[in-house]
């Protein structure tokens, strides 16, 4: 008979061990701050999230390649990924951009410390851009759930790597619950094997399983863990390959192992017009 024991949640690297500890003195703040009852009333008064879900897997069901362009400022292993991001940040231009050159899709940071975000970046870019908005966080508790539907985004990422299984399953149903999708992300095969079992829980059309390709140890990025990973996973056509995507050419390895999900940012960010950058990145990006 299968053995049935949930496997054991893997010790995250150290730096996100670190953040996820800052995250948890960060979320008992923001509860005295903003109590959950005053969440709940802010999502009284919102419509309906954007169906980030349809919007990056119908593409792909198309054979095209859907970009989910990322807003991000600085991370820990780059720094500012521009200088002048330090005093001067625009995420609207960015996301005026990033639009006009194709994206399917957002995702914004919003972790202050160490990536520079903002929450109140969201409602900011929804209100001039038409595209669904991921919140890219280190989500650990249901509060911050309820915040990220209560500050505008239509889909929320959880990183196999902070969480037990437990933990994860619960914050899914929640995220349905609330009507945003979820990105699972996962690094390791260890977490993978986790979290395979899971995928379409508890709602097929609600739920995105991510391989990023970031080493979250030495912080280096390396596009073919994607490929060595991808025979692990069945339904291809919900997985998304995060970071390390740089190059055109790095799409047509990716359409070639049916991933045509892809979240792409610090290559993007790196650069004065990351518009253009996107533009270029998905020149002809539909493989013959």
């Amino acid at each position: 008979m299968p053995d049935d024991t949930p496997s054991p949640t893997p010790d995250p690297p150290a730096v996100l061990a670190e953040i996820v500890e800052a995250k948890r003195a960060e979320v008992e703040r923001r509860k005295t701050e903003r109590p959950l009852a005053a969440l709940e009333e802010m999502i009284t008064e919102l419509g309906r999230p954007r169906n980030f879900f349809q919007a990056v897997t119908a593409p792909a069901k198309a054979r095209r390649t859907a970009v989910i362009a990322e807003i991000k400022r600085k991370s820990p292993s780059a720094g500012w990924m521009r200088p002048e991001y330090e005093t001067n940040f625009d995420p609207v231009r960015i996301a005026r951009s990033y639009h006009e050159a194709g994206a399917h899709a957002l995702s914004i940071l919003t972790d202050e410390p160490y990536f520079g975000g903002d929450l109140g970046y969201i409602h900011r870019v929804r209100d001039v851009v038409p595209l669904p908005v991921l919140r890219k966080d280190f989500i650990i508790d249901p509060y911050q759930v309820y915040e990220t539907r209560a500050f505008g985004a239509d889909a929320i990422l959880l990183i196999a790597e902070c969480l037990s299984e437990g933990q994860m399953l619960d914050l899914m149903i929640l995220a349905r619950q609330l009507q945003l999708t979820t990105l699972v992300e996962v690094h390791s095969m260890d977490n993978l094997l986790r979290v395979r079992p899971h995928v379409s829980f508890p709602n097929r059309s609600y739920m995105l399983l991510g391989i990023n390709n970031r080493d979250l140890t030495t912080m280096t990025t390396d596009l073919a863990h994607t490929l060595r990973l991808v025979d692990m996973v069945e339904d291809r056509s919900i997985l998304v390959s995060e970071s390390g995507i740089k190059h055109h050419d790095d799409l047509k390895k990716l359409h070639k192992a049916d991933v045509r999900i892809v979240l792409v940012g610090e290559s993007l960010m790196k650069e004065p017009d990351p518009g253009a950058a996107l533009k270029k990145l998905l020149k002809d990006s539909t493989p013959g």
